[in-house]
């Protein structure tokens, strides 16, 4: 039978969650609710009331299901082969899924393929945005600022904002020769702040404010170490870290 509850539950989750709203587009299915982005109108949900036979199960009373999209076909094919989860009804694509809301599928199960729908049906802008804090070297080159002494009289300073970098990152100044070791642990606070500036090589369309969080003696991770012991060869733009540098970076 279905379970009014737990349609009032994935509603409340979408909500409280995604501040989605509920949306009833069609007369003629009164109960049909779906829910999705505001950015670019993808649905991530569908909930269907539908007679038990349509999914291959024995009966003709109505039980309520949630359409999603998972993030593989072979999920998705893994997803049918349990109790609880079909084909999709309605929504078409290999990556669709049907799960039934009656208690088979246990709610936080739920909760977490709408989790997944939502991030697969996300914008380009959105998925960025959702991604987690992530940790960068940006290099310095003394000869346009004297980075060695940056943070001498201030905590706060703006820097030239490299690709991909986001508020909330960790970044680690490495500062290049004659010093040429990772100097700064900072967070970033701020992106996209408007400048324009160039000289030579340099140019700069963008920066960001970041916080000093750790100093670093020039001994500690100097440019051999970082060749030597993380694989590291070259620091010439903003770039990701290897786990075990980060792990000695923070101990």
């Amino acid at each position: 039978m279905t379970s009014p509850s737990l349609r009032e539950d994935v509603f409340n989750y979408v909500r409280e969650r995604y501040k989605s709203d509920i949306e009833y587009l069609w007369r003629r299915y009164p109960n049909y609710a779906v829910f999705r982005h505001k950015d670019n109108m993808k649905w991530y949900g569908l909930v269907m009331d539908i007679p038990r036979f349509k999914l291959g199960l024995k009966g003709t009373e109505p039980v309520d299901i949630l359409n999603v999209k998972t993030d593989s076909p072979q999920l998705a094919d893994i997803l049918r082969q349990r109790k609880g989860c079909f084909a999709s009804f309605h929504t078409a694509g290999p990556r669709w899924v049907s799960v039934i809301l009656d208690g088979t599928v246990t709610i936080g199960e739920i909760y977490g393929l709408i989790d997944m729908s939502y991030e697969e049906t996300a914008s380009a802008a959105e998925k960025a945005a959702m991604r987690p804090p992530k940790e960068w070297i940006i290099p310095s080159n003394p000869k346009y600022y004297d980075s060695v002494h940056a943070f001498d009289h201030r905590d706060v300073i703006e820097w030239k904002q490299g690709k991909g970098i986001r508020k909330g990152d960790t970044v680690y100044m490495y500062i290049g020769a004659p010093v040429s070791a990772i100097l700064y642990k900072c967070v970033v606070t701020e992106t996209d702040i408007p400048y324009y500036f160039q000289r030579g090589e340099l140019t700069i369309t963008a920066l960001m404010r970041i916080r000093l969080e750790k100093r670093y003696d020039p001994d500690l991770f100097p440019f051999d170490r970082l060749k030597n012991e993380f694989d590291i060869f070259a620091v010439r733009g903003p770039r990701g870290i290897p786990q075990s540098l980060s792990k000695a970076l923070n101990d």
